[in-house]
């Protein structure tokens, strides 16, 4: 049972820890800190975040506003997220 636990807490670890990494991406892009990241802001920045394949600043803009909010960033995390590494990579062969 031990074992079982510190397995699924282990699970949970890289979870949160990615997470963590999007909400300081999303702190790292905003740098006028007004809660929302600006077209300038996010063209400024975003190859600096290491994130393969990138989102693009008008695929994450969901109600084209010109500026990204925290549920809009949100959004943008559970989907990149969802998917297994593999088929995030932009030179791997899709899902294989």
């Amino acid at each position: 049972m031990r074992r079982v636990l510190i397995a699924a807490a282990a699970a949970l670890i890289p979870a949160s820890a990615a997470f963590a990494d999007w909400a300081g991406h999303f702190k790292t892009l905003d740098t006028d800190g007004n809660g929302a990241v600006s077209r300038t802001e996010f063209e400024a920045g975003v190859s600096k975040l290491g994130l393969d394949p990138a989102p693009t600043f008008t695929t994450i803009d969901q109600d084209v506003n010109n500026r990204i909010d925290t549920d809009e960033w949100a959004a943008a995390e559970k989907q990149t997220t969802a998917y297994q590494e593999s088929c995030k990579s932009t030179t791997a062969s899709w899902c294989e």
